[in-house]
């Protein structure tokens, strides 16, 4: 289980298999912990990375709330890959890991081979919307956090199976990495030029929209609704979801 360290943070990640690499980012509230089903067969053909965001999991949470955005979450990634020698791969992650592998590609486009984005949004266009996020959102989410300590994670799939050490890093990650504050991922989708695969569960709700738009404005995507799932797509039906992916992955070879 390597770590990796970037201006005194403690990055942990695992790598698994041979092959192209695949980096796969946890969703908010998660880590690498919710991926364990997907493992095994990932790994048969590829370089398989999974790694905990900060604050998160077994990556340090430091104090310093400039130390949460997204430019650090992306050069993370960057840094992953340095460290397994990759110098491209497919990127990608589950909601905030996906909006983060889409963030990945705006600043590291030479490094994406392709991407993969699984029940997660774009962000917004309208700074009302950004807005609206953050308020109703990620700044209650970090407040719950400071307040109730890691109970206030709730028993979502991806967060039952996963382990974090910090509430405290945690709110601290959704103030500076789950809150929106410019639309300049949104307005990447039409210049992508990856193959990308846009995933949903069919009852996740709250990315239906997201999905659905992103699939309309990223020239070459495979547009996904997996059945009987949820958020946690990947663990609600893995079967439905592990084949996609794995078709995915065939198609870039």
């Amino acid at each position: 289980m390597p770590d990796i360290e970037r201006d005194g943070v403690s990055i942990h990640y695992e790598a698994s298999g041979d092959g192209p690499a695949v980096i796969l980012t946890h969703g908010y509230g998660a880590t690498s912990q919710m991926w364990a089903g997907q493992i095994d067969l990932l790994s048969a053909n590829h370089r398989l990375i999974v790694w905990d965001m900060r604050g998160h999991g077994l990556t340090d949470s430091p104090e310093d709330l400039s130390c949460y955005n997204e430019a650090e979450t992306v050069d993370d990634i960057a840094a992953i890959l340095d460290a397994e020698g990759v110098d491209s791969a497919v990127i990608g992650g589950l909601s905030l890991g996906g909006y983060m592998s889409l963030a990945f590609n705006v600043a590291y486009p030479d490094r994406t081979r392709a991407l993969m984005l699984f029940d997660t949004g774009p962000g917004y266009n309208n700074p009302k919307g950004r807005e609206a996020w953050n308020q109703n959102f990620a700044i209650p989410r970090a407040e719950a956090l400071e307040r109730d300590g890691l109970d206030a994670l709730g028993g979502s799939e991806e967060v039952r199976v996963s382990t974090h050490r910090s509430a405290a890093g945690l709110a601290r990650a959704a103030r500076g990495m789950l809150a929106q504050f410019d639309n300049r991922i949104i307005q990447s989708l039409a210049t992508i030029d990856k193959p990308t695969l846009v995933l949903v569960g069919e009852h996740d709700q709250p990315f239906l929209a997201g999905t659905d738009y992103m699939a309309n404005k990223i020239p070459n995507n495979t547009h996904v609704v997996v059945p009987n799932a949820g958020h946690a797509a990947n663990i609600d039906n893995p079967e439905y979801f592990n084949d996609a992916v794995t078709a995915f992955l065939s198609s870039l070879d």
